[in-house]
């Protein structure tokens, strides 16, 4: 590749925080051995807090943020690729400490790339993007700890968003009862038609609780953190699980250890970013096996690349339903 090609790119430091589209030349792509022709990125909560930089996410400048992208490989030195393979890439630092996918190419080591399941075209898989494989993550989790579709409903926080979008579609077509919780009530259609059988406020999970209030819940799926974890805890039912993603809500968990010790209430930390790449593998392959394809279209939103500046406000706000994907080649 020779010519200039379009990406997002984040300024900083002593000149202040500023992010536009820019025109960039292939020499100044970050070291790696495959170079990969970008066909569709995503913006997600982390991309949205990089862009603002109502977040310390980016690590260095000037940075293209995109912790997501799938694409065909044009160049490699890495004997696992070959130009024409299609390839997936969610999380390892990508976006935050090196260049993302919110352009037209990337370069990125090889064993941050895994092949993109033949079942997906590459909107379809940045329609799920790391938010729709941190929540088939989640699902596993619960499915190690022995949560099956038979021991009770399942609560996830954070529902009409890209994880709880996914979390939700994945369990209900597993079998799962699923109770989702909101801020946004006008989103009550869009969560029942992913398969929610219940809808909650998520006022009733905001406010101080007791260290254990009544046991409801066989599993939960939160991306929140904070007071709406504490209280999710504190309502799970004796040996259920936890599977904690997200921060949205807040880093502090102001919480007492007596669900877990009274009531053998595992909590599961899931982490996408470093996750393994056999356990990456595998959530990809129950991706293309567990999620209805038909649900992605009504959980996602199209912009260009000279949107995802202003959207990116939007996301944070709150505002924007499931996954914002983003287009950038035909191929």
């Amino acid at each position: 590749m020779s010519e200039n090609f379009r990406a997002v790119l984040i300024s900083g430091g002593d000149s202040g925080h500023s992010a536009e589209v820019a025109d960039v030349s292939p020499a100044q792509l970050p070291e790696g051995d495959v170079t990969v022709r970008v066909a569709c990125s995503t913006l997600n909560y982390k991309d949205a807090l990089a862009i603002t930089g109502r977040g310390s996410v980016v690590r260095s400048f000037p940075m293209v943020p995109g912790i997501d992208f799938a694409g065909t490989v044009e160049e490699s030195a890495n004997p696992d690729f070959a130009p024409g393979d299609r390839v997936v890439l969610n999380g390892w630092g990508v976006g935050e400490r090196h260049w993302g996918g919110l352009a037209e190419y990337a370069r990125v080591k090889g064993e941050w790339l895994i092949p993109l399941e033949e079942a997906f075209t590459f909107e379809q898989a940045m329609s799920i993007g790391t938010a729709g494989y941190t929540a088939m993550l989640c699902v596993m989790a619960l499915e190690r700890h022995g949560v099956t579709p038979d021991s009770g409903e399942v609560l996830v926080t954070g529902a009409a968003g890209g994880v709880g979008s996914v979390a939700i579609a994945v369990l209900a077509k597993l079998g799962y009862r699923v109770v989702a919780v909101t801020g946004r009530p006008e989103e009550s259609d869009y969560l029942t038609g992913l398969g929610a059988t219940r809808i909650l406020p998520r006022s009733d999970f905001t406010e101080s609780g007791k260290p254990l209030a009544k046991e409801q819940w066989a599993g939960a799926i939160d991306v929140a953190g904070g007071r709406v974890l504490a209280n999710v805890c504190a309502q799970m039912k004796y040996r259920s699980v936890v599977a904690a993603c997200g921060l949205a809500a807040g880093m502090d968990f102001p919480a007492t250890v007596a669900p877990f010790i009274l009531r053998g209430v595992t909590l599961a930390g899931v982490d996408s970013v470093m996750c393994p790449v056999d356990e990456r593998r595998e959530a990809w392959r129950r991706l293309a096996t567990d999620l209805d394809p038909a649900l992605l279209e009504s959980m996602t939103e199209k912009i260009t690349l000279d949107d995802c500046i202003p959207v990116a406000d939007a996301l944070l706000d709150g505002t924007v339903r499931g996954r914002v994907i983003v287009p950038l080649t035909d191929n």
